[in-house]
């Protein structure tokens, strides 16, 4: 007999909106105030045995994870510089180098839900405020969220409206679409580093204890590893191995109806794997020009981006197959 099709379902709860497959938790929409969380997020998000990818550490701190970078939780979507305004770095632990002035995203509508079998879609809706609280933007996100076999899907289709005025993204390191990955999936780290903990002190660190930590980049265009960061490609693959010895791929897509396709990589061994298409300068070390991309008052942009959790290790054909049915 066939095997039984998955069901994706949506629920509401406090300040989250839950994302199911046959019951079981994939993923959340998260949105706590501000006290908690200066964004909304995708968090946890977990594979199809219901293993994290992200990391737990602010929220649901684990034995052995790094301490470093409050702001990153789950996976998220904003930017360094607004306006002037850094939404990336805004967190309740601000250390000493973030003196602002900082924006916060504001989620001000849950706005649908509508469920497909295997599939669900969710669209919500927040404000970009400034450091007083003025809307600069306003966001409306479609999720679609979608369980295949072992396999799991999320798009993000996110447009951003200009309110009152023209909003600048100057060209800056920190953004766009990103997540924070378990420490299963960080690099294995071979020289001393030095981390920030809750209260923003810098600690430094001699060595790490690498066991378990199997993570490795590779990107459409054949960077692997470190090298992937700075560098543009249509994808960028993380494959490793999950506690309980569960090999998976961690996959990000862009799409080619994005500003600055392909996008440029803000991809770090220590855990954080980003996509950033709007600081091309910065991001190949002044090689290129600077976008500093400019949306006019009243008008809007729209960015697409597809996360893949897969077992195992996905080859370049279906990697490339995966990449052209999203860029459909």
């Amino acid at each position: 007999m066939p095997p039984a099709k998955q069901r994706v379902t949506l629920k509401r709860e406090k300040q989250r909106v839950a994302v199911l497959v046959d019951g079981k938790l994939f993923t959340a929409f998260i949105y706590p105030d501000a006290s908690v969380l200066k964004k909304p997020a995708l968090y946890p998000i977990l594979t199809a045995t219901g293993n994290p990818i992200t990391r737990g550490w602010p929220l649901d701190p684990r034995p052995g994870e790094r301490v470093d970078h409050p702001h990153h939780v789950g996976m998220w979507f904003n930017y360094g510089d607004v306006n002037g305004h850094d939404f990336w770095n805004n967190s309740n632990d601000l250390g000493p180098d973030h003196k602002g002035p900082m924006g916060t995203i504001v989620t001000t509508n849950i706005a649908r839900l509508n469920e497909e079998g295997n599939r669900a879609e969710l669209t919500v809706e927040a404000d970009w405020q400034d450091s007083a609280g003025k809307p600069m933007l306003k966001e409306s996100t479609l999720y679609t969220f979608e369980a295949d076999g072992q396999t799991r899907r999320i798009d993000r289709q996110t447009t951003l409206t200009a309110l009152t005025g023209d909003v600048t993204f100057k060209d800056n390191k920190e953004g766009l679409v990103a997540i924070r990955v378990a420490r299963q999936l960080e690099h294995p780290s071979t020289k001393a580093e030095i981390f920030t903990d809750a209260s923003g002190k810098a600690t430094p660190v001699a060595s790490l204890n690498n066991e378990g930590i199997t993570g490795h980049y590779h990107s459409a265009v054949g960077k692997e590893g470190d090298a992937v960061w700075g560098t543009r490609a249509p994808w960028v693959a993380l494959t490793g191995t999950l506690t309980g010895n569960e090999p998976v791929s961690v996959v990000l897509f862009d799409n080619p109806k994005n500003i600055g396709y392909p996008t440029y990589w803000h991809a770090r061994g220590y855990g954080l794997f980003a996509a950033n298409p709007l600081a091309p300068s910065v991001m190949s070390s002044g090689k290129d020009a600077p976008m500093n991309y400019v949306l006019k008052a009243g008008q809007s942009v729209t960015f697409r981006h597809r996360l893949l959790i897969a077992p195992g290790t996905l080859n370049e054909s279906q990697l490339t197959q995966e990449a052209a049915r999203f860029g459909k």
